[in-house]
């Protein structure tokens, strides 16, 4: 048999969202088609020393791949265990992570920006702008921003953080001195709301063009908000995921958690890895999410699309996912 380990928080707080993982991971494995493949699931417990008990546990019982851990923390300390031993295809979107044996399946900052900067340049636009908070995702999203921009030769973007949300009309208005074409959003939620608000009466004759996150994919709210209407954001490719979604709900009787597709992704490389001796890299893959690449050292490319957010209702897609290795991805 070619065991491959899951390392899901199968009790504790988490505990919900590990068994709708675990059962996305059964669909991939299912859809391997190879009974040679058998999978380890193993508790994390929600910790990151369960996490690491988990990997040694699986390693133990022979998994020569792992798909897991959930998050950054127990990420660390599952990769410690199964450094030179098993590769790791982590669900975490923390590109902190990634490295030699080591590739993190949630979609990351840089794929996002990569991606709805790609987008904005298409339409002409080169002065990029970044609002978002000053926390880890926000500083990824500034490094990401400033990459973006250095590789497609625009000029360097205005980067804003902030520590306190309720400075954001004070923050727009630092946009007004140089006007950017484009301004990214780093915040979901109430804090998206605000800031396009905040964007729009600094720029009362017509603001820039608004760009946002994967954090708003799920937020439908957010066509109910005038100054987001016609905001670009990425998201997974609408094919691949509706798929995924109707033969979860086939299957289990339930709507899939959005965090279900990239069990689904990490189970299907890992019983490829366990299959063929060695992570696919360089091979393309369709994913529950899209198009998905294995690059060395840990980096992936992952087709995202591009939806627009319309009055009251769900977003339009407005370019769909390119091919892994394709611009923007």
């Amino acid at each position: 048999m070619l065991r491959v380990g899951l390392l899901l928080p199968l009790t504790g707080g988490n505990a919900p969202l590990g068994q709708a993982m675990l059962n996305a991971a059964q669909l991939a494995l299912f859809d391997q088609g190879d009974r040679r493949v058998e999978m380890l699931p193993r508790d994390t417990r929600g910790t990151p020393a369960g996490a690491a008990r988990a990997a040694q546990a699986a390693l133990a019982d022979g998994a020569v791949a792992l798909a897991g851990p959930l998050t950054l923390a127990e990420t660390a300390q599952a990769v410690g265990e199964a450094r030179g031993r098993a590769p790791v295809f982590a669900f975490t979107s923390d590109e902190t992570q990634a490295g030699t044996g080591v590739w993190v399946l949630g979609v990351t900052p840089s794929q996002q920006v990569r991606r709805i900067i790609a987008a904005a340049a298409e339409g002409g636009l080169r002065r990029f702008a970044l609002m978002a908070p000053d926390d880890a995702f926000g500083q990824r999203l500034a490094v990401a921003l400033r990459a973006a921009a250095q590789n497609l030769g625009a000029p360097p973007p205005l980067i804003l953080l902030s520590s306190n949300r309720g400075d954001m009309a004070a923050t727009a208005q630092q946009l007004v001195a140089s006007p950017p074409e484009a301004v990214l959003i780093g915040y979901g939620g109430p804090g998206a709301r605000a800031a396009g608000n905040a964007i729009a009466a600094a720029f009362p004759a017509g603001a820039p063009r608004l760009l946002g996150t994967n954090l708003w994919v799920t937020d439908g709210s957010l066509g109910n908000e005038p100054a987001l209407i016609g905001a670009w954001f990425p998201g997974p490719d609408p094919v691949g995921r509706a798929r995924f979604d109707a033969q979860y709900d086939a299957a289990f009787n339930e709507r899939a958690p959005r965090l279900a597709g990239a069990a689904y992704d990490a189970v299907a490389l890992a019983a490829r890895s366990a299959r063929e001796g060695a992570p696919p890299v360089g091979a393309a893959f369709m994913g529950a999410d899209g198009p998905v690449r294995l690059l060395e050292a840990g980096g992936i490319t992952r087709g995202l699309a591009v939806f627009a957010i319309r009055q009251g209702g769900e977003a339009e897609l407005v370019q769909p996912a390119p091919l892994p290795g394709g611009p923007g991805s």
